[in-house]
């Protein structure tokens, strides 16, 4: 097993950075130096030649990290799948640059936070997912997803392609759950998960109006998420098992 965790979603643009950077932050209140990693990152600004993605600078600053090299070895300009940005700017991910780069953060860092791109089944090349690189990094999920409605199925989806390849899953995040007037959905969603997973919720995080990914703000992301986040069961040594499902 690696030392940390790998964050995924349901899908793209569900709050994995959030996610990620609030964790981050929450740890190191605790003690702990953290590393942060975006191994692959799509959508990039700037020059051919210095691309920057916007969710590796907030981790990166959310962490208070001194290795930005290592936080962000492959970026891509064009808003696509890994195996898709590589055709069309004929820039190659070498998986093993990934690895050796996260075996450095782990020799400086008590416990590495690996944020992915979009879901499990994102391809980073042709036959090689996700999936393909969370075991290989040997690290356990956690699960990020929207609260409202297409959760449940998003959410079983992103857990049944997960326990097939052999993930050990920590956990399940709710993103952007309102604080009031919300949907039945919105209510019962975490609690139908749960029921039919037998996994850990560990918590929701409301829409907080104050944070931007784009220009690194965190306003109060950093108490929000250790008011409403279980770190405890999250950092629970022993692997998560997967009942009733």
């Amino acid at each position: 097993m690696g030392k940390g965790i790998f964050v995924v979603g349901t899908d793209t643009g569900v709050g994995k950075t959030i996610v990620s950077a609030g964790l981050a932050m929450t740890l190191k209140a605790r003690g702990l130096k953290v590393g942060v990693m975006k191994p692959v990152a799509t959508g990039c600004i700037g020059s051919d030649q210095r691309l920057v993605s916007h969710d590796a600078v907030y981790l990166f600053e959310a962490a208070e990290n001194e290795y930005a090299p290592l936080t962000s070895p492959f970026r891509f300009r064009n808003p696509v799948a890994p195996s898709v940005a590589e055709i069309y700017e004929q820039t190659k991910v070498d998986v093993q640059t990934i690895k050796n780069a996260y075996q450095q953060l782990c020799h400086h860092y008590d416990y590495v936070i690996v944020e992915g791109i979009g879901g499990l089944m994102v391809p980073i090349q042709k036959k090689y997912y996700v999936a393909n690189l969370i075991r290989d990094l040997g690290l356990p999920i956690l699960i990020v997803s929207p609260i409202g409605l297409g959760a449940i199925n998003h959410t079983l989806l992103t857990v049944d392609s997960a326990i097939i390849r052999g993930l050990i899953i920590k956990g399940i995040i709710f993103n952007r759950a309102p604080l009031v007037n919300f949907s039945l959905a919105e209510l019962t969603n975490p609690k139908v998960v749960h029921e039919l997973t037998g996994l850990p919720i560990l918590g929701s995080l409301p829409e907080l109006e104050d944070l931007d990914v784009e220009n690194c703000k965190f306003g109060k992301l950093g108490q929000v998420f250790k008011d409403r986040i279980n770190i405890d069961a999250l950092l629970k040594p022993e692997p998560t098992l997967v009942l009733g499902y």
